[in-house]
């Protein structure tokens, strides 16, 4: 079953796909009572992300994960560096699990040398927004959800909740105060710091890593306003939405490219149950506010091997544990 809160518009459509499909048309959120949840039992949603599939070891972590034709899996970013990459995963999960919901990492959007997006013409160089595009066209193409469609409506274990897939990128905002948005990126070489983010997002359509992340802030305020009240959400993002949850003190200066600012209080501002990010690859739980705060990387083979683990790990965001 999977249910879509449409929230392209003023109004909220609940589309419920079962053996026998309902179709249920509610008013919009003025005056939207959530219905009658009929919750499915056994059925859970497990998330996962930074999976690097381009690493041979990894592919291999990825191919043996168990099938759970029941559950739903959150794939939060850092599929793979190339196409061809995140295409192999994406049709590798797609058998393993009920429903798949992918939102972009940064390196799910990086553009590398010689690299070209099968629809584009050879002559039009590849671009970070030109690739995820291409991405979120091959998901829907396979039936994945991604940040550009409706919410899902989860009425597995621990429901009802609403999935909030969101593509929030960082504005160098996860700084001091002294540091400015022109001068952050030096402040992080200062300590031999550099994100390959630098040379690999290309721009066409933005002027900025940080005018791009506004206006994808922009347009996941809008779409989180037209939700629904009277459920509590789950909002899935690659980057960290709160500084407290980045945790990097081998690194520390790498936070300007973990966020932004603007998201610090969106697990209070909305009614928030659970947030889902990645990217850090230091995986575990943290409660911030009374909010359970989930990342989920995997990492590189070096990470999890050193951890202990001898294969990858699905943390399991509901029911909770």
């Amino acid at each position: 079953m999977v249910a879509l809160l449409n929230t392209q518009n003023d109004s909220a459509i609940l589309r419920l796909h079962a053996p026998s499909t309902r179709l249920a048309l509610l008013a919009g959120p003025t005056n939207w009572r959530p219905h009658e949840p009929v919750l499915i039992p056994n059925m859970r949603l497990l998330a996962i992300s930074d999976i690097h599939v381009d690493r041979e070891e990894n592919r291999v972590a990825v191919d043996a994960l168990p099938t759970f034709p029941d559950d739903w899996l959150i794939l939060g970013g850092d599929v793979a560096d190339t196409i061809e990459g995140a295409e192999w995963a994406l049709n590798v999960l797609i058998r393993k699990f009920a429903k798949l919901i992918w939102v972009p990492g940064n390196h799910d959007l990086w553009c590398l040398p010689g690299e070209s997006i099968p629809v584009l013409p050879e002559s039009i160089p590849v671009s970070s927004e030109s690739k995820y595009l291409y991405l979120v066209d091959l998901c829907r193409s396979l039936g994945v959800l991604t940040p550009e469609d409706p919410f899902p409506l989860w009425e597995g274990e621990g429901g009802p909740h609403v999935i909030a897939p969101l593509f929030l990128l960082y504005d160098y905002s996860f700084r001091p105060d002294h540091v400015s948005e022109d001068g952050a990126v030096a402040w992080a070489r200062e300590s031999g710091i550099m994100c390959q983010d630098e040379r690999l997002l290309s721009l066409d359509r933005h002027d900025s890593k940080p005018d791009w992340c506004r206006h994808r802030l922009d347009l996941s305020r809008e779409k989180l306003a037209r939700t629904p009240p009277g459920l509590p959400l789950i909002l899935v993002n690659h980057f960290p939405l709160n500084k407290q949850s980045v945790r990097i003190p081998r690194i520390p200066r790498f936070s300007i490219w973990c966020g932004t600012r603007e998201t610090e209080t969106w697990h209070v501002d909305y009614p928030v149950h659970v947030v889902v990010y990645g990217h850090l690859h230091t995986p575990g739980t943290s409660l911030i506010d009374g909010v359970r705060f989930e990342e989920v990387s995997l990492g590189y083979p070096r990470e999890w091997r050193a951890a202990g683990h001898r294969e990858a790990r699905l943390r399991t965001i509901l029911p909770d544990s």
